[in-house]
């Protein structure tokens, strides 16, 4: 089982390959001779069954395979990360532990640095964290298995009381190679509407804004792929599959270096609130409570 999948350790070195774009300069980071890294590759290159290594006299860069390779991985890591905090929390005896359940844009790119900030007002308290889609969100808040929940689609499911802590806006993203990358014209809504994107699931709130928020211009095209996490659209698209639509949260990084590239729309308005969920007739703990005014001051506004 899961024969083909480098270890943990093997994944953060291929990351650190593409971050110092060297072996000698990843060796270093990892703590590692050059020969060793060099040997560790050329291990994982044959677990997997396909390079990962473009080499040459200016550096070494990741060929495409394992650039998503890598972007896959950068995920794997997350969750072990919070695999690992949730473990600590549990064997910490006495800690009092909240329940967060929150959509995937929340989780990835909001929340970890809100959780910094809480963990200084809040010391004794243990967090587990759950990353799902905003209807998971909702289902897990009112069976009482999340404490508080953190949505970004544009329902609120009876039962549930809200609270704004952000805004973010959805943005259009498209490979390098696109037509649409070169144009120097928006996008229409309308065009937008009858193109077929790289989506979320039907059940993601990224998914459901979209589709409102395009209802009014023209039918839907079906989408071209559909995909559980950002990521996945991320790699997608930069693979050359076609259009996006994702949050600029999620993209912001791979537009500033040139892996996608951000394309402007006209005739829709893509900005979006994003909220926190608990169940009517509830007050939250002091430690949620402050979670919540974390985020609405730390953002984005």
């Amino acid at each position: 089982m899961l024969n083909r999948v480098p270890d943990l350790d093997s994944l953060q070195l291929l990351l650190n390959v593409a971050e110092t774009g060297s072996l000698g300069r990843a060796a270093q980071r990892h703590g590692l001779s050059q020969p060793a890294v060099s040997a560790r590759v050329q291990t994982m290159e044959r677990l997997v069954g396909f390079p990962l290594v473009s080499r040459s006299t200016r550096g070494s860069t990741l060929t495409p395979a394992g650039a998503l390779l890598a972007e896959w991985g950068r995920g794997v890591l997350a969750a072990a990360e919070f695999l690992e905090a949730g473990i600590g929390s549990l064997r910490s005896e006495g800690a009092r532990r909240m329940r967060v359940a929150a959509s995937l844009t929340v989780a990835e790119h909001l929340l970890p640095g809100w959780l910094v900030q809480l963990a200084a007002t809040h010391p004794g308290t243990a967090v587990s964290l759950t990353a799902t889609n905003s209807a998971q969100v909702a289902a897990s808040v009112l069976a009482g298995t999340a404490d508080v929940g953190f949505i970004e689609g544009p329902d609120l499911p009876r039962g549930l009381q809200e609270q704004v802590v952000a805004r973010d806006r959805l943005v259009l993203i498209v490979p390098p190679g696109h037509p649409w990358a070169r144009r120097r014209s928006m996008v229409e809504a309308a065009d937008l509407a009858a193109t077929r994107l790289v989506q979320r699931e039907p059940t993601s709130g990224t998914r459901t804004f979209l589709e409102r928020a395009l209802a009014g211009h023209a039918p839907l095209a079906t989408p071209l792929l559909e995909f559980s996490t950002s990521t996945a659209v991320r790699s997608a698209v930069a693979a050359g599959a076609g259009p996006a639509v994702l949050s600029d949260l999620a993209v912001r990084d791979d537009v500033s270096t040139g892996r996608l590239v951000q394309v402007a729309v006209r005739g829709v308005d893509l900005r979006r609130r994003l909220r926190a969920v608990w169940p009517v007739g509830t007050r939250l703990a002091p430690a949620a409570a402050d979670l919540l005014s974390v985020g609405q001051r730390k953002g984005p506004a």
